[in-house]
């Protein structure tokens, strides 16, 4: 798979996970592997603050400039390529968050290859990205209108993305798509890719990645026959030694069943797919945690305002899985996240993802 200037051996992103899921020992490790590895540019503040000048309140980074942090980034990259050496690496930065375009550029400053974008239409993704020409830009869309959208604002840099993740209802965390369309079969991930490559055809040969609910090489062979160019999995990776999530945190979702994976309300404003835990049981009986923004994360919240419509705060409580507290924590899943039943390597992921099972 070929994307901006990089050849990838495997047709496989590993998405972006955050806060702390995919980071330098993940996301080094698929690349290592012949994947595409991408670390989540989300909450990088909680890595090894004790090691920066990153300031917290209550354990938890204080506002943007440090739950964003540059130093910490900077570190993560590198120690991500001590892993993979010269092997193309990705940063997943959110268009919603607080901050984008500072954070594309730190990305971009500590060396990473490709940039990737979701949560909103990254319209102005090149503007941040003028000085590191041959940085990849590859945003995530759920429509091939959003997609055609993209290319037309685009024109305005001389600029086409690199690559295009399409990505369906059926993924972890936050959802290109209201509530009822998750389960509306036009809006499924196999129904939505080919007005995607019919669209794409418009501006040039663009590199198409499905995502969202893929799970296996069947899965793989299913969206490479239909036109993709690869594809990109993010769940699955986390029952993997190598995920830098909490111990706990993997544990939460070998032991999730189907009927415990469900859509949620969140405070950026679209619905959101984790596992049910104790979480939502304290936010039902009123003790969950009290939402006071320390992070001001992202800005479809409004400095937390609609935290507390919602009940929690995403960024805290993100953070709280990333060390493995089970009783606060929120735990984000792909719809197939019961399917973890066990930890392997990323190595043996790979091996059963190019070779079958």
């Amino acid at each position: 798979m070929k994307i901006g200037k990089y050849e990838i051996k495997h047709p496989i992103i590993q998405g972006g996970m955050g806060v702390g899921i995919s980071w330098d020992k993940l996301a080094g490790t698929v690349s290592l592997e012949g994947g595409l590895g991408v670390i989540s540019a989300v909450g990088t503040g909680y890595y090894k603050t004790e090691d920066f000048n990153i300031k917290t309140r209550k354990n938890k980074p204080v506002d943007v400039i440090n739950f964003y942090s540059k130093e910490a980034l900077t570190a993560i990259i590198d120690n991500a390529r001590k892993i993979c050496g010269d092997a193309p690496l990705a940063c997943n930065v959110l268009y919603a968050i607080n901050d984008y375009g500072r954070v594309v550029k730190d990305a971009c400053e500590a060396g990473i290859n490709m940039i990737i974008t979701g949560a909103g239409l990254p319209t102005n993704m090149p503007e941040f990205t003028k000085d590191f020409p041959d940085v990849a830009l590859i945003p995530i869309v759920s429509s091939a209108r959003a997609l055609k959208l993209i290319c037309k604002k685009w024109k305005r840099y001389n600029k086409l993305p690199d690559a295009v993740i399409v990505e369906g209802p059926k993924s972890g965390g936050h959802q290109g798509f209201t509530y009822e369309q998750c389960f509306q079969e036009e809006y499924q991930l196999e129904n939505i890719v080919p007005e995607v490559i019919e669209e794409s055809k418009n501006w040039g040969d663009l590199p198409i990645i499905a995502a969202g609910g893929i799970w296996d090489k069947n899965d793989i062979d299913k969206f490479l026959a239909m036109g993709c160019s690869g594809v990109q999995m993010a769940t699955r990776f986390i029952g993997t030694f190598e995920c830098d999530a909490d111990a706990q945190f993997k544990k939460v979702l070998i032991d999730a069943k189907e009927e415990d994976i469900q859509l949620m309300k969140s405070p950026v404003g679209l619905p959101a797919r984790g596992v049910m835990t104790k979480l939502q049981e304290s936010m039902e009986d009123g003790t969950a945690p009290k939402v006071a923004c320390v992070s001001n994360c992202v800005a479809p919240c409004n400095r937390g305002r609609e935290a507390k419509i919602v009940g929690y705060c995403i960024a805290d409580r993100l953070g709280a899985a990333y060390k493995g507290d089970l009783d606060t924590g929120l735990f984000f899943s792909g719809s197939n996240g019961y399917r973890l039943d066990k930890l392997i390597s990323v190595h043996e992921l790979m091996e059963k993802l190019t070779k079958g099972e």
